[in-house]
């Protein structure tokens, strides 16, 4: 069995972000050289998400108008902020969100349907983040 590792960085102009990371993760199962295995892609950050599915603006202004409702930014509002904190929205918008997604690999591609892309999303950016990018299979 193969095992390759890669590693994206971002650093988001705005504190909050949705990048789509679709080439990436497919360039990177080109180099692994796996025909049949997995694919998981990681947000090694608590504030940051790994997710999948459309790519489509106004879907996307969608999600940050509902994130919005479900975890206002009001760095008054919150415990975890009385640390000195001021993200605990970040952390409630990436549970929803998620932290990982996992990609079966055919043939040597990523084998998403027809309208799934996989995005990083960012609720806490202007800062350096990494997401992980591991392949198995043979």
């Amino acid at each position: 069995m193969k095992s390759y590792t890669e590693y994206l960085w971002f650093q988001t102009e705005k504190r909050q972000e949705l990048i789509n990371i679709t080439r990436k993760v497919e360039e990177a199962v080109r180099k692994s050289g796996v025909r049949e295995g997995l694919c998981l892609v990681n947000a090694m950050h608590i504030t940051a998400s790994v997710f999948i599915n459309d790519d489509e603006s106004g879907l996307h202004q969608d999600f940050f108008r509902w994130l919005e409702k479900l975890a206002p930014y009001s760095p008054d509002s919150y415990q975890h902020n009385l640390t000195g904190e001021s993200n605990a929205d970040a952390h409630l918008k990436r549970t929803v969100m998620g932290r990982e997604v996992v990609v079966a690999i055919t043939n040597g591609r990523l084998d998403l349907g027809p309208w799934e892309q996989i995005f990083y999303g960012e609720f806490d950016g202007q800062r350096r983040k990494r997401v992980l990018i591991k392949i198995i299979g043979e």
